[in-house]
């Protein structure tokens, strides 16, 4: 399954309640293994973004869906990438041209 690296930042409204970011957080990895997807890392980071999530999701239609819905309530914004794994990245490195 693909892994996915979404990071994110909260907004005014996402600070404003953030004490229940915690349930939020879990409302949304229900949301997500009912789509299919795995978050199987999680961390609160310090720096340019809040937040850091690990996804494994089926594909990248899954998980933009699961991140616009999460995104929809307000409370943070995301920017997500695709990670590859140490054995995909030599695939694509050895069938450059």
């Amino acid at each position: 399954m693909p892994t996915y690296i979404v990071m994110s930042k909260w907004t005014s409204q996402g600070l404003q309640n953030v004490k229940q970011s915690p349930s939020r957080l879990d409302a949304a990895r229900k949301a997500y293994e009912s789509a299919g997807i795995k978050m199987p890392h999680f961390w609160m980071v310090t720096g340019q973004y809040d937040m850091i999530a690990v996804l494994e999701a089926p594909d990248d239609v899954a998980v933009a869906k699961a991140i616009l819905v999460s995104r929809s309530q307000g409370n943070f914004i995301t920017e997500t990438c695709r990670a590859f794994t140490e054995d995909e990245y030599k695939g694509i490195i050895d069938n450059l041209a």
